[in-house]
């Protein structure tokens, strides 16, 4: 069969797409601190609730960037802000490993928060608005699974590496192979297409930030999109960064915990590869999904063991697929006017939320074990299934 001339254009520019979505995803995720840093932090001296405090101070600088950096995605160039932000990043873990302290943290994490900023609502926006483009907006939740699985073998590659470069040069080989990692993300972002045009009127920012915040206020099931976002992505978002202390309280040696890491991302990845697929799921399926992903963290994490880390993979893997599902409803309900403003104050509701997880394990963190805490935090999902389930039958 041969294919129109139509058809060969349209299929070049999705390969040039994909292509670089999937490269710069693991770019960005291929960072060997990822697997150590919380060990860092314990190492320097910092206590619990200095590292939590850390974890907050990151998801603080995107709740205040988050909005403001989505409509500055629409008012200009998308591709701008994908290669601008690893750049701060690189510079963020450069200060880690130099002059490692409690000030050199923070400012990694504020420069690593506006980082997130810059590309939350920026890359999702420019991926839909391309396949749009190219007649391809049904095949976005397929596509952003496989990117954030692309992403997820990134950050298990850096847990496999890490092993063998932090025992041949410690935290400055880590901290150098992260910077360089960065470098290669932000190259690699100049060559996405981005074919929109900036908003031209005189107050660009402006405009496209009351264009966004308009559209949520007057659509109902826009606003619901919207917040599901946060209630399927926060809390596991941030039980992701006390992974390796519930890894190191099942009495396994420090050298083993990226690898233990590395099932736990393996199960992540097995998930957003499912998008595809699991696109056809109803809310009833929703449901079922971040009920049985919140079972198995509660049973992984309280099993006190190495091998309970298996169910916490699958709870990772179903969240994986959730937030997914999640962000292509959204994507699929927003008009083409701000739509990286919308996805921004989607990311702002997760950042928030975020913010509440690290303070309720700080709080609980002191007084319960690493895998007490998981459990008890397992639970918004419980309630968010329970609300789907109630909506479903609602509309049923």
């Amino acid at each position: 069969m041969t294919l129109s001339p139509a058809r060969v254009p349209a299929a070049v520019g999705e390969r040039r797409l994909t292509a670089t979505l999937y490269g710069y995803m693991f770019l960005d995720d291929f960072v060997l601190l990822y697997p150590v840093y919380a060990l860092l932090f314990a190492d320097t001296g910092l206590s619990l609730w200095q590292i939590s405090s850390l974890f907050a101070l990151w998801s603080v600088t995107g709740v205040v960037l988050e909005v403001p950096s989505g409509a500055w995605a629409d008012a200009v160039s998308r591709r701008l802000l994908l290669w601008l932000g690893p750049l701060l990043t690189a510079a963020g873990f450069a200060l880690w490993v130099l002059v490692p302290s409690y000030g050199a943290f923070a400012l990694g994490f504020v420069l690593w928060g506006a980082r997130g900023a810059l590309g939350s609502g920026a890359l999702e926006a420019l991926v839909y608005d391309e396949l749009d483009r190219l007649g391809a907006a049904g095949r976005y939740a397929r596509v952003m699974g496989r990117a954030r699985a692309a992403g997820l073998v990134g950050v298990m590659a850096a847990m496999a590496a890490a092993g063998p470069v932090f025992a041949w040069g410690g935290y400055p080989a880590v901290g150098a192979a992260s910077v360089l990692a960065c470098l290669l993300t932000a190259a690699t972002a100049t060559r996405f297409p981005e074919h929109r045009r900036p908003v031209e009127e005189g107050d660009r920012w402006a405009a496209a930030l009351r264009s966004g915040l308009a559209a949520t206020r007057g659509d109902r099931t826009l606003r619901a999109a919207v917040l599901l976002v946060p209630a399927v992505g926060a809390v596991w978002g941030a039980l992701d960064e006390y992974t390796p202390l519930l890894v190191r309280e099942t009495g396994v040696s420090d050298a083993l915990v990226p690898y233990l890491l590395l099932l736990i991302w393996t199960g992540a990845t097995a998930g957003g590869l499912l998008a595809g697929p699991a696109e056809r799921l109803g809310t009833r399926g929703l449901a079922a999904l971040l009920a049985g992903g919140a079972l198995a963290l509660a049973a992984g994490a309280l099993s006190g063991r190495p091998a309970g880390l298996v169910l916490v993979a699958v709870a990772f893997g179903g969240f994986q697929l959730a937030t997914v599902l999640a962000d292509a409803r959204l994507q699929h309900r927003i008009e083409d006017t701000g739509r990286a403003t919308l996805t921004s104050v989607a990311g702002l509701g997760t950042e928030l939320a975020t913010v509440a997880v690290y303070g309720a394990y700080a709080v609980l963190g002191g007084v319960a074990s690493h895998g007490t805490v998981f459990a008890v935090l397992a639970v918004p999902y419980l309630v968010t299934a329970l609300l789907l389930a109630a909506r479903a039958g609602t509309r049923r």
